[in-house]
């Protein structure tokens, strides 16, 4: 059985955290509400181009926005990304101990 890194919560309570792992493009709408919950720089909003090559979200090329994990390494594992995502593409996994 895998061991999972763990913590407490302030009242006593185990805790496992789950990392931002992975934003499935295909299915995120680019509506940022995960980037406005996070404030550990982990996501951005990057743009697809046509050909889905990626670009600056603001670049007129730009067909589509969607988000990105860019920082996972700063993320806390709170999954607060993943419960405000109204189309439920975030994955997120606990860290092996």
């Amino acid at each position: 059985m895998a061991e999972f890194v763990t913590g407490t919560t302030r009242g006593g309570a185990a805790w496992t955290p789950k990392f931002v792992e992975s934003v499935d493009q295909k299915m995120c709408i680019g509506c940022g509400r995960c980037f406005k919950v996070c404030g550990r720089d982990v996501l951005e909003l990057i743009g697809i181009t046509e050909d889905g090559d990626i670009v600056d979200a603001f670049d007129d090329e730009a067909e589509k926005k969607v988000m990105s994990v860019k920082n996972a390494g700063n993320c806390i594992g709170c999954e607060s990304c993943g419960k405000v995502c109204s189309k439920n593409c975030i994955t997120h996994l606990p860290q092996a101990a």
